[in-house]
C-alpha cells in the first residue's frame, strides 16, 4: 500500500534533543477518530504522558488514523517506550470495547530529531496545519484535539504569520501521510 513500515529504527541524536514524533494507527485506518470522545480521551493521555517524559513540549496534533508532536525530551528511547505503553493500553481498550480482540491498532512510533531553526518551524507549521491539510477544518485553529489556539495565544497572530511565511510547509511531510488517509 505504499505506506512506511511498521517498524522503523529509532536513533537517540547526539545534536538534539527536539524531535517530531509521528505514530499512525495500523494501515491507516481511523480508530482513533472512532468517535469525538475517543479523540479527546486519547489526546489527554497523550498530553499527561508527554507532560511526564518531556522537558517541553512545542506542538501535538491528533487525528482520526495518527498524530504528530514536537518534543524536547533527554531521551527519545525512554519517550518513545512510554507511548509504546499507550499504545499498549489504548489498544487493548479499543479492542475491548469493539470486541476486536487481537486487533493491530497502531505501527511503531517515528521519530525525527529537528536538526536547525529552519527545520523546526518548517516542523512546526505542518504539525500545526496538519488538520487543514487532511481537510479536517478550514481553519488550523478549529481543530479541537491540538495545542493550536494555545501556540496561537503564546506566540500572538503576528509572530504566527511572521513564522508561516518564513518557514512555508510547500511540500513538507507530503509523502509521510497523504491527504486521502
Amino acid at each position: 500500500m505504499r505506506h512506511p513500515r511498521h517498524s522503523i529504527a529509532h536513533i537517540q541524536s547526539d545534536s538534539t534533543s527536539h524531535y517530531m514524533v509521528t505514530a499512525a494507527c495500523f494501515e491507516h485506518k481511523p480508530v482513533i477518530g472512532r468517535s469525538p470522545q475517543r479523540m479527546a480521551e486519547f489526546e489527554a493521555s497523550l498530553t499527561r504522558t508527554l507532560t511526564a517524559n518531556c522537558r517541553q513540549v512545542t506542538a501535538w496534533i491528533v487525528l482520526p488514523n495518527h498524530y504528530h508532536l514536537i518534543v524536547d525530551t533527554a531521551d527519545i528511547g525512554i519517550l518513545l517506550t512510554k507511548l509504546g505503553q499507550l499504545h499498549g493500553r489504548t489498544s487493548y481498550y479499543w479492542n475491548t470495547e469493539e470486541q476486536l480482540r487481537g486487533r493491530q491498532v497502531w505501527c511503531n512510533s517515528a521519530e525525527t530529531a529537528i536538526k536547525s531553526e529552519r527545520h523546526f518551524y518548517a516542523t512546526l507549521n505542518y504539525v500545526m496545519h496538519n488538520a487543514v491539510h487532511h481537510g479536517y477544518v478550514s481553519q488550523w485553529t478549529d481543530w479541537p484535539y491540538c495545542n493550536a489556539r494555545q501556540y496561537l495565544a503564546e506566540v500572538g497572530r503576528h509572530q504566527a504569520i511572521i513564522n508561516w511565511t518564513s518557514y512555508p510547509v510547500y511540500d513538507f511531510g507530503k509523502s509521510w501521510d497523504p491527504a486521502e488517509l
